[in-house]
């Protein structure tokens, strides 16, 4: 099935829906998913909600403000915090689970109190072979991935969302602070803020998809290989700034930038 095809089916998903809640982070799927539930559902029947916690990147929650405006979608923010759901610091395989559960728990009043039917997310085809507890969660709550039932692929939405004029199509993705931390390392705020600092850092000497993946004091930075040449060139500034941030040891990983590359310890156990 093309991608038009899964688009019409995306369509038909949401109207069965009829009012729904839109977990917005502001990425290049969940942004598509309420620019699709807006213009299929209508402006009244949608709402989009952003939770601002400890593991949200500081620069993404102006963006999501500004891309539900763009789309013009009614927004609503609400303040979570993950360090306080009991066993989330721990860092264990259950971590995303604990962390989407907390969010649905704040979801859920939402929709009932609001009038809508239905909370969806943005999960997509991709994510089924990948190692994702919050799946789990969004099971359990009833709530729903109308991207992942419509068989669409992150490569299938980036080019929909071109075509819709999106301005996320060619984002680079990013996934919540607490991935950047080996698993079994202690959560704190002090190492998220490392982390974020880090990386916000990283993007202004034009580095575009990077992730400093923390291992206690090492940092191991992963950008695209043809951004690479561009990391070594500033390596004595980004090693200067990373150690002021609390980094004993900065390094590049010569693989590159991997998507969950966390899990691949996970892989080998």
């Amino acid at each position: 099935m093309d991608s038009k095809r899964k688009y019409e089916t995306l369509t038909s998903i949401l109207q069965d829906m009829r009012k729904v809640v839109v977990a917005f982070s502001g990425g290049v799927d969940s942004t598509f998913l309420l620019k699709v539930a807006v213009d299929t559902l209508g402006v009244e029947n949608v709402l989009a909600v952003t939770a601002d916690s400890e593991t949200y990147p500081t620069s993404e929650l102006e963006e999501a403000r500004k891309l539900a405006e763009h789309i013009g979608a009614r927004h609503q923010v609400i303040e979570t915090s993950e360090l306080a759901i009991p066993g989330y610091t721990e860092n264990n395989l259950n971590r995303c689970y604990f962390c989407k559960n907390s969010l649905f728990d704040h979801l859920v009043p939402i929709m009932q109190e609001k009038g809508f039917t239905n909370i969806v997310y943005g999960v997509i085809a991709d994510d089924m072979n990948e190692f994702r507890p919050g799946m789990k969660a969004a099971k359990e709550q009833g709530v729903r991935g109308p991207l992942q039932e419509a068989d669409l692929f992150k490569d299938e939405i980036r080019e929909l969302s071109k075509e819709m004029d999106l301005p996320t199509w060619d984002k680079p993705s990013f996934a919540c602070l607490s991935s950047r931390i080996a698993y079994g390392e202690k959560i704190t705020q002090a190492k998220l803020t490392k982390v974020d600092r880090s990386e916000a850092f990283l993007k202004k000497i034009g580095l575009r998809q990077v992730r400093v993946r923390t291992h206690g004091d090492i940092a191991r930075i992963e950008v695209e290989p043809q951004d690479m040449e561009l990391l070594l060139a500033n390596h004595q500034r980004v090693t200067e700034t990373l150690q002021s941030y609390g980094y004993k040891f900065v390094t590049m990983d010569l693989v590159g930038y991997k998507s969950g590359s966390m899990n691949q310890a996970l892989k080998k156990a």
